[in-house]
């Protein structure tokens, strides 16, 4: 169940955007109701994009561990973009199977 809503994004602090709910912990490896953050859309699937689910459950269930984790630099860079701009969306490397 999404909510939606505009105000400030847990995780990145930009304001007056569209938010939804995303769960910190994926649900298919046991994350609940009470491991959501409210975030924007594109944030969520950058979050995706960058991480495996089982990397989120294992070391990253929290808004601080993703705000100081090493790839985390896309929540800086968006943090000073305006809200109303529309971001692309890439997986990492990593993701991509680059690098294996």
């Amino acid at each position: 169940m999404d909510r939606q809503q505009t105000s400030r994004c847990e995780l990145c602090g930009r304001g007056e955007v569209t938010l939804t709910e995303h769960h910190l912990i994926p649900k298919e490896m046991g994350g609940t109701f009470l491991d959501t953050a409210i975030d924007m859309f594109s944030m969520s699937k950058q979050i995706h994009a960058l991480y495996t689910n089982e990397e989120l459950a294992s070391r990253l269930g929290s808004i601080e561990k993703l705000r100081t984790d090493e790839k985390s630099k896309y929540i800086k860079w968006i943090r000073k973009q305006p809200a109303g701009r529309l971001v692309r969306i890439r997986k990492s490397n990593s993701r991509r199977g680059y690098g294996r």
